[in-house]
């Protein structure tokens, strides 16, 4: 464990070392694509303004220093030794970053957390919530709303300014390796060759792209270990070749002479050697589809050598030839990624402070170390680009803000709708009270009343039987909702519950995904929750038939306990009951089938307390209930299965805003109408859906 950083930062998990050379391998033609080939404009654009190479060759060793030391302090220390450690069950990038802290305190906006959902196998906490130490920072983010709503921005220009650069990295990287042609081809047949052959090579690349990552990897790292290999083998010759005492401008005292020397021009050019490390974000953000250990290999023993070889190898041609061949000024392409990849860095260190304190459990003197260093380089750097807003890294930023403008507008109106059910949310009593009354029916079939509230009835159910006086025999409330972890295990993915007695053959099913799941189709969808709904009544009427040693302690109600049933056919399973309405920790606890159930009873201290009794190894004859509400089950089932979705229309209330009319009232509905609605989403059938108009007034 490192003394420093607490238990993230300790060991990962061992994996085969054949394993880590294949992804590191692998890793070259993915990860580290932009950042390979950086050295091919790095030095152009620095010097593309109006700083000359001098005899003392100041201004090159200058450079060169600013280069090593950033490559050195920003990919190699903060990332691959710090930020990527940061990592969640393997994940990487910016709302990665933010699930880690929203586990580790109480900071998402969203409501509809539950104390079920601490229980998943990937909701992995450094330390138990009773060991950990409560910061005052921790506090202040749990109280303030004002601070958690900042955050969720600040992970918001990250997630946007990263899309906006996505958008024009490849665009700009195959554009300045194919400007290499320029020492080749005479000045009309770089203008009239260039652009066209960087067309042909986007579309290519792209055409690629759905074969995913595995072959692409194994497609490009070839092509980029050939160059890494040429780099260091050229950048050897030169140093020894020009200049062997090149090696002296590594000292950090260059950077003060340059800087002193250059005055606001070696400022201004700052910009140009920020692009060494572009690409350095993509080491965490692509974390997912590699690992810690393949991408710390293949950056540390080839990628960060090749590159410091390659730089000192232009430091020392050039320390000889002070004046560039090429008279070409590619002024776009060494512009527009000037702000988008320092924000998203910026950004990374601030969110990888609060992973320190937060989730490390580390003094907030150490995370104030941590961003002072990172944070003072990366905004030096940073006000540095903001000279090249009008050159063209308005564009990124521009699509950055347009795409960060639909995230707030859709979180926003997400939060109100939620609140507005769960205001007008109808009781159990009036759902039970409706069998009662005068002309309602039950009829064949499931029904599946999709909603967005974790309990409770929903108020778009209220308007369907208003309308139309009969619902389903067999009813269940389906909310399908994320969690804060990449994935959910396919055992835990369900929790089921009874909403009301036995005999009113109403359940609720809450679904959880983790935010890089994929979410199942209709038909195994379906059949899974049949079959979970069928275990729930089988482990409901086990739990009943058991004895409880508590002395006659009530330690389980069924309107409000949910139960974790699993798909698939393994015999090791662990199922909780947690009530959903109090978020307390009460529940019943399976263990393997060797027939042993624990019940635990409400833990108002730190120790809980259990109660254990024995059911039968060989299964009982079911009981009559339990066959009958089985057999409805299956009979509903092949009757057929409706989903009822609430179809919403968004208006705000009178006296609002302009803003909040132009945000919510055109601005919501118009993505709403634009995008995919929850029927294509889930892949609902349009023979099985019926959907309930629901107006909102916010």
């Amino acid at each position: 464990m490192d003394p420093e950083f607490g238990r993230g930062m300790g060991p990962r998990k061992k994996e085969p070392w054949r394993t880590t050379l294949l992804l590191a391998y692998q890793s070259l033609g993915v990860v580290y694509g932009d950042l390979s080939i950086s050295p091919l404009y790095v030095y152009k654009s620095t010097f593309a303004e109006d700083i000359t190479h001098s005899e003392t060759n100041e201004e090159i060793f200058g450079v060169l220093s600013f280069v090593f030391w950033t490559l050195t302090l920003i990919p190699l220390i903060k990332y691959v030794s710090i930020v990527l450690r940061a990592d969640d069950n393997g994940e990487g990038g910016t709302f990665a970053l933010y699930s880690l802290i929203c586990r580790h305190a109480n900071v998402s906006l969203l409501p509809n957390r539950q104390v079920a959902d601490e229980e998943l196998s990937t909701y992995k906490l450094e330390y138990p919530p009773e060991v950990a130490n409560k910061s005052r920072i921790k506090e202040w983010l749990e109280k303030s709303k004002t601070l958690q709503t900042a955050l969720l921005i600040m992970v918001m220009i990250g997630t946007c300014m990263v899309i906006g650069d996505g958008v024009l990295t490849p665009a700009i990287s195959v554009f300045s390796a194919v400007s290499g042609l320029e020492l080749s081809l005479s000045r009309d047949q770089h203008e009239y060759a260039v652009i066209p052959i960087t067309c042909v090579i986007l579309v290519f690349l792209f055409a690629l792209q759905h074969y995913g990552t595995h072959r692409v990897g194994f497609l490009f790292a070839p092509i980029v270990l050939a160059w890494l290999i040429c780099m260091s083998v050229l950048g050897l010759y030169n140093i020894i070749h020009w200049n062997p005492q090149v090696y002296r401008a590594l000292s950090p005292h260059y950077m003060l002479i340059f800087l002193k020397k250059t005055r606001k021009s070696g400022w201004m050019s700052l910009g140009g050697i920020l692009l060494c490390m572009t690409g350095s974000e993509a080491m965490f953000a692509d974390l997912g589809h590699f690992s810690y250990s393949a991408i710390q290999l293949a950056f540390t023993t080839l990628v960060y050598p090749a590159l410091i070889l390659g730089y000192m190898g232009q430091a020392a041609y050039l320390s000889k030839h002070h004046v560039l061949d090429s008279t070409y000024q590619i002024g776009y392409y060494i512009s527009v990624p000037g702000l988008a990849v320092i924000t998203v860095m910026l950004v990374t260190t601030c969110l990888t402070s609060l992973v320190i304190m937060l989730c490390w459990h580390r003094s907030p003197a150490l995370a104030l170390i941590f961003f002072l260093i990172f944070g003072s380089i990366e905004a030096l750097y940073f006000s540095a680009s903001l000279i090249k807003f009008m050159e063209g890294a308005w564009l990124p930023i521009m699509l950055a803000l347009i795409l960060m403008a639909v995230m707030l507008i859709w979180h926003h109106t997400t939060i109100k709708k939620y609140e507005f059910d769960l205001h007008n949310k109808v009781t159990l009593e009036w759902l039970l009270a409706l069998g009662d009354k005068l002309g309602m029916v039950r009829v064949p079939g499931i029904g599946l009343v999709y909603t967005d509230l974790t309990s409770g009835v929903p108020a778009n159910f209220s308007r369907f039987v208003t309308n139309l006086p009969a619902f389903h025999r067999v009813l269940v409330f389906v909310c399908v909702k994320s969690v804060p972890v990449p994935h959910v295990l396919p055992a835990e993915r369900y929790l089921v519950g009874r909403v009301g007695p036995a005999g009113h053959r109403s359940y609720r099913c809450i679904v959880r995904y983790g935010y890089r799941d994929v979410h199942q189709d209709v038909d195994s969808f379906e059949t899974e929750l049949v079959e979970s709904l069928a275990m729930f009544i089988k482990l409901d009427a086990m739990y009943n038939n058991g004895d409880d040693d508590s002395g006659g302690e009530e330690v389980y109600e069924r309107e409000n306990a949910l139960t974790v049933i699993g798909s698939g056919n393994n015999p090791q399973f662990r199922r909780r009951i947690s009530y959903d309405a109090d978020l307390s920790h009460d529940g019943v606890e399976m263990s393997s089938p060797n027939g042993i159930v624990e019940v635990s009873s409400p833990a108002a201290a730190a120790a809980v307390k259990k109660v254990r009794f024995l059911v039968e190894a060989a299964a009982p004859e079911t009981e009559k209930e339990v066959e009958e509400e089985l057999r409805e089950l299956w009979e509903a089932r092949e009757a057929g299965t409706a989903f009822i979705l609430g179809h919403s229309h968004v208006q705000t209330k009178p006296g609002s805003s302009v803003l909040k009319k132009l945000a919510v009232g055109v601005g919501y509905n118009f993505l709403r109408r634009n995008c995919r609605g929850p029927d294509v989403v889930l892949r609902v059938p349009p023979a099985s859906l019926l959907e309930v108009g629901m107006v909102y007034v916010l």
